[in-house]
């Protein structure tokens, strides 16, 4: 640096290092204000990324392919169900965790109706989903909800659902009854129609329950 006109030699060095000073001040503060801005930025990205994640997965999980969620589940030996009796039967959701604790069961009907055939209805009412309940005496299933009715077969009788129950798929494994589940049954999860309604009075098409 050169030297001022009429400074002492000693102000001279005192501006020397004054200037000095500053500039390696003014290093040091570009520095960690580059440093901060560069931590915002990943800060930033992670806030991003976790607010992100769920929502992507709650996207995706519409364009899933059709099953996605299912497996077969044992119901038990096939010996524990009698022929022509519908009995209550649980199964454990497998897309489930342990702290769900009894959240985790689902529950359907299974009747057997000869030898090696079987229906296995799923419990929830056509119309809005509800719990329908299977009374032996009058070997119906009857909704608490709107009144809904099913035979035994699980076809509608009665009330506002416009189809019957719907139904799992099932096959037996080393005597074993299993049923392809993990989501319920419905019309969008392509189950199987339980009965085709006869036509209604004045009309010439059948109706799809």
């Amino acid at each position: 640096m050169n030297p001022e006109p009429g400074l002492s030699q000693n102000n001279q060095e005192s501006v020397v290092e004054h200037a000095k000073k500053v500039a390696v001040d003014g290093e040091a503060g570009v520095s960690r204000r580059t440093f901060l801005f560069k931590v915002s930025i990943v800060v930033n990205a992670l806030v991003g990324a976790a607010i992100a994640t769920p929502v992507v997965g709650y996207l995706l999980g519409v364009i899933r392919k059709n099953g996605g969620y299912d497996s077969w589940i044992t119901l038990g030996p096939v010996s524990d169900y009698e022929e022509g009796q519908t009995v209550l039967a649980t199964y454990r959701n497998p897309y489930t965790h342990e702290w769900d604790g009894d959240t985790g069961k689902v529950a359907c009907y299974v009747r057997r109706e000869r030898g090696d055939k079987f229906t296995v209805f799923a419990v929830n009412c056509a119309h809005l989903g509800c719990p329908v309940r299977w009374f032996p005496q009058s070997e119906l299933f009857m909704c608490p909800c709107h009144g809904g009715v099913y035979y035994s077969d699980g076809a509608r009788a009665a009330g506002p659902p416009e189809r019957g129950l719907f139904t799992y798929n099932y096959r037996l494994s080393g005597g074993k009854l299993m049923i392809y589940a993990g989501q319920m049954p419905t019309l969008a999860n392509e189950a199987k129609l339980v009965k085709e309604i006869l036509p209604c009075p004045g009309t010439s098409k059948s109706t799809i329950g």
